[in-house]
């Protein structure tokens, strides 16, 4: 964990598949559900619509079932380089939080980076603390990697294959030409 101030917690990781790939993989709920969380959970979207001011609904069960409220509105897209958005338990949540999403080239790969600025440094303390939220991030960006490269991650997140974007193209089809081994998967249905 790197803080940068008082109320900013950051984690990052490289993932081996190419950005615009990696970036895919945070633009589609079909994709989210099933990576996006820390192990053992599982993620059910009720509304969902990637554009600037478009909203995400969701919600996160954890490994002992209890139900986490989620919601994120995106402030800003540009693709494949950085998405912003804003994450609360619902619409005006006064102590939600901005997160900035970078995917920078590295190698072959791609460094993905998640830094999130807290309201107050309590807000941001609790959240390390109370619910980890440096290593669920940890967590949530190696679900990620095991998904957009078909391994088998911690949680088990890659496990169905043959995904198709709006594009229409085979998304395990799309990596292989630009990476080689590259695997998203299909299916609307929940990560558990």
């Amino acid at each position: 964990m790197e803080t940068v101030t008082d109320r900013e917690v950051v984690v990052s990781r490289v993932v081996d598949a190419p950005r615009e790939l990696v970036f895919e993989a945070f633009t589609e709920v079909r994709h989210l559900a099933r990576w996006w969380g820390p192990d053992g959970f599982t993620t059910t979207t009720r509304a969902f619509e990637f554009r600037v001011g478009g909203e995400w609904d969701f919600v996160m069960r954890g490994p002992d079932g209890t139900d986490y409220q989620e919601w994120i509105t995106w402030t800003g897209i540009a693709p494949p380089e950085r998405i912003t958005l804003r994450h609360g338990e619902f619409r005006d949540d006064p102590n939600a939080f901005e997160t900035v999403l970078t995917f920078e080239p590295e190698g072959a790969g791609t460094r993905v980076e998640l830094r999130t600025v807290f309201p107050t440094r309590e807000a941001r303390d609790e959240a390390v603390e109370k619910y980890h939220a440096v290593e669920g991030g940890r967590q949530t960006l190696g679900n990620l990697a095991a998904y957009v490269t078909g391994g088998a991650g911690a949680a088990g997140a890659a496990r169905a294959t043959g995904g198709v974007p709006a594009a229409g193209v085979p998304l395990a089809a799309g990596a292989a030409h630009l990476a080689g081994a590259a695997h998203l998967a299909d299916g609307a249905g929940e990560r558990g």
